[in-house]
């Protein structure tokens, strides 16, 4: 090795000029990516529209500055997030909150305020609940309810996983077509469950955690304390971060890590 080539190795990186991003995982990353999809260089070079040059410098390390336009086509192309590509940790977006109300009128004074803050920053708003608490907030949100989107939780909570797919396809297609954020009050469905079922349930709870993390997303969660029974109270600290009761947002000093949680509900078959 010349002198001129361990100086190249001893000197720092370059800083990324405005407009490029700058990783020494990027190559790895990118690589590694491709051969997942089973494609050449000259395949990802097809579908991304980069050269093929350019990709093979990339990925042998010599090029660790590159395009954010170019990583964004990159990442489109092998279906990844471009934090991937960097080498980043998924940033946690979501919010999740379990309001336990005991009035109709707590009900209407969380959710009502939560759907009108959304709507007056443009963010998305949808309202998943039973018939009923589907009346109280059209009522109380009167002309703002045209902009808020409704659907009933008999339907949508058909079964977790039937959730869980909705909530992913909705999120999906109202974020690429232009919110910025997304506003949800979902009330899953607890009469008439049985113990095997309220555990599914609550497990469903604690998923959302994972599933949705890196959502742009903030869910709230009422709990009828009316009606529900304590139990079920019980697992909503444990499966919310935070908890909103009696006009205060705290966070849960009953939280469980989701991994955790699902965990000892399989160990204790619930």
């Amino acid at each position: 090795m010349t002198y001129y080539q361990e100086m190249q190795l001893a000197s720092p990186a370059p800083r990324a000029e405005p407009g490029q991003a700058a990783s020494s995982r990027i190559g790895g990353s990118l690589r590694s990516a491709r051969l997942r999809a089973g494609w050449t260089r000259e395949a990802l070079a097809r579908h991304s529209g980069l050269s093929f040059a350019g990709i093979a410098q990339i990925e042998s390390g010599r090029r660790q500055e590159v395009r954010v336009s170019s990583l964004l086509a990159l990442a489109s192309a092998l279906g990844v997030s471009v934090d991937y590509l960097l080498g980043i940790t998924a940033t946690k977006l979501l919010g999740h909150s379990v309001l336990i109300y005991s009035s109709d009128a707590e009900y209407v004074a969380s959710a009502c305020p939560f759907l009108r803050d959304g709507l007056a920053r443009s963010e998305c708003a949808l309202a998943v609940t039973a018939t009923r608490q589907n009346g109280l907030l059209r009522e109380a949100l009167g002309d703002d309810a045209m902009h808020v989107e409704f659907a009933d939780s008999s339907e949508w909570y058909a079964s977790s996983a039937t959730a869980l797919s909705r909530y992913r396809i909705f999120m999906k297609d109202r974020f690429e077509r232009g919110a910025p954020w997304i506003r949800i009050i979902g009330e899953p469905v607890w009469a008439a469950r049985s113990e095997a079922e309220v555990g599914e349930w609550a497990r469903y709870e604690s998923a959302i955690n994972l599933s949705f993390a890196s959502s742009p997303a903030t869910i709230v969660c009422p709990y009828d304390a009316r009606s529900v029974s304590d139990g079920v109270l019980a697992f909503g600290r444990r499966t919310h971060p935070e908890v909103a009761e009696a006009g205060n947002i705290t966070p849960s000093g009953s939280y469980e890590d989701p991994e955790d949680f699902l965990l000892r509900g399989a160990q204790a078959g619930w």
